[in-house]
């Protein structure tokens, strides 16, 4: 196994389960397994490093931490404050309720959005009598946003909300690979308001709300942050050989078996899971099977920077109750988002206390990150006291910055993993994961690393891995 990201702890995990007999090791290069989910305490604050909650619509994550005895260690978002804003004008508007990404299950409240203009509802409206798109090539988020509910729709609510997922350029961001399941709304009711509306229904009874921006009844979060759900992980791999701050230089394909080279030492296996970012993988895997790498070497990875800040409640004048907003890249602000930890989860800090967490970056604001720490600081913290009219400075901040970290689904990206998974399956004993392929989310990572450890179960048994 390289790479002890959350997809490579999954495979590993899946491959010790099946067979506790095989002989599992894992190389990572970090000092610690876990990758980008790490979690760090600040006296009385509990700060998230990246992700800082997992979805239960897609079945993988929820089911690892009920196989691993975790589950009792999940808690929901807080129920009073389900909502999300986006900046309009300098100011926090909420997401229409009931509106997900580009899914509007209650109308009634787009309609009455200052988001919107008349012409801009009135367009959106227009939605459920645009035909039916027949062409079967990929499109790009904005071409079919913008085919779908017009401009204004997308400028000041589709693209902010998906931009905060995928930090992407909406004109590059593949609808197949991305968010397949608004295609499929399209081609089965030939219109996304037609669905949305006909499986309004389900959606609540499944939710049990009808939420502002994300639905998030169905978001979890461990008590004690992500890192605790590694550690989590990480005690029930007893039988698996972790070797850290063990970057992987070489991996060959030699008599039948996988030869792998680690700060010096060689070592040969039966079959071996890269679950590395693409980037990475992409020169280890140029002596194995050239193709591949150059299939890897062509996705691209936006950077991000995560600024985090600690105020005092009392200095703060427009304090919303919500989990956070968006902000649309038609602002021409220089953040993309912000995330208030301690409304969304208890004990992130104390009740007094404000913990937001400023997103910056990303395919559009690149040259952002050219700055420095206290510049960077310095941006969140004008751009938060603009927006909540803060009085006073934050008394705690941090910046932590994921290089090179979100692949990019830009259009074409189905058909190139397609590729990347036949040169996978003409390899023995060879299998390639993480978020680079086909979901970004936990589960979805999850869900792939364990698809990884089973291929490789099936093709070699009980040999060693």
């Amino acid at each position: 196994m390289i790479g002890g990201g959350i997809s490579g702890l999954a495979a590993a995990h899946r491959l010790q389960e099946s067979d506790a007999d095989l002989d599992v090791q894992l190389f990572e290069a970090a000092t610690r397994p876990g990758g980008v989910l790490q979690t760090e305490k600040h006296e009385d604050l509990l700060i998230e490093r990246s992700a800082d909650m997992f979805t239960t619509r897609e079945p993988w994550a929820l089911d690892l931490c009920r196989r691993i005895g975790f589950d009792d260690q999940l808690i929901n978002t807080n129920e009073a404050d389900r909502r999300a804003f986006v900046v309009r004008s300098g100011r926090l508007i909420p997401v229409p309720q009931g509106f997900a990404l580009m899914s509007p299950t209650k109308l009634t409240a787009v309609l009455t959005t200052p988001l919107l203009s008349p012409l801009g509802k009135l367009r959106f409206l227009l939605e459920i009598f645009v035909r039916q798109r027949r062409e079967t090539e990929d499109e790009s988020l904005r071409d079919f946003s913008v085919r779908r509910f017009g401009k204004e729709t997308f400028d000041r609510l589709i693209q902010p909300l998906v931009g905060g997922i995928y930090t992407a350029d909406p004109e590059k961001l593949s609808m197949q690979a991305a968010l397949s399941q608004f295609v499929a709304m399209e081609s089965e009711h030939g219109s996304l308001i037609r669905a949305a509306r006909k499986g309004r229904g389900q959606q609540q009874k499944a939710a049990g709300e009808l939420s502002s921006g994300a639905r998030y009844g169905q978001f979890v979060a461990p008590r004690e942050g992500m890192g605790s759900l590694i550690t989590a992980l990480l005690n029930k791999l007893e039988r698996t050989r972790i070797h850290v701050e063990s970057p992987v230089d070489q991996l060959v394909r030699r008599e039948q078996q996988w030869c792998l080279t680690s700060k010096g030492n060689q070592q040969t296996f039966d079959a071996v899971i890269v679950a590395l970012p693409a980037c990475r993988a992409a020169p280890l895997l140029s002596e194995a099977d050239a193709q591949l790498s150059q299939l890897l070497d062509r996705i691209t990875y936006a950077s991000a920077a995560v600024v985090v800040l600690a105020y005092h409640r009392a200095e703060i004048q427009r304090m919303v109750q919500g989990f956070g907003f968006v902000v649309p890249a038609a602002e021409n602000r220089r953040i993309l988002a912000g995330s208030f930890s301690s409304i969304k989860f208890p004990h992130r800090a104390p009740n007094d206390r404000l913990l937001a967490r400023v997103f910056m970056g990303g395919a559009l604001q690149s040259k952002l990150l050219e700055q420095d720490d206290a510049e960077l600081t310095g941006i969140a913290v004008d751009e938060l006291q603009d927006l909540l009219e803060i009085a006073g400075q934050p008394y705690f901040s941090k910046v932590i910055r994921w290089n090179h970290a979100m692949p990019q689904y830009h259009l074409g990206h189905q058909e190139l993993v397609a590729r990347i998974r036949e040169c996978e399956s003409q390899m023995e004993g060879f299998a390639i994961t993480g978020n680079a392929y086909s979901g970004v989310g936990i589960p979805m990572c999850i869900g792939n690393g364990e698809r990884a450890a089973e291929q490789i179960l099936r093709q070699l048994g009980d040999r060693v891995v």
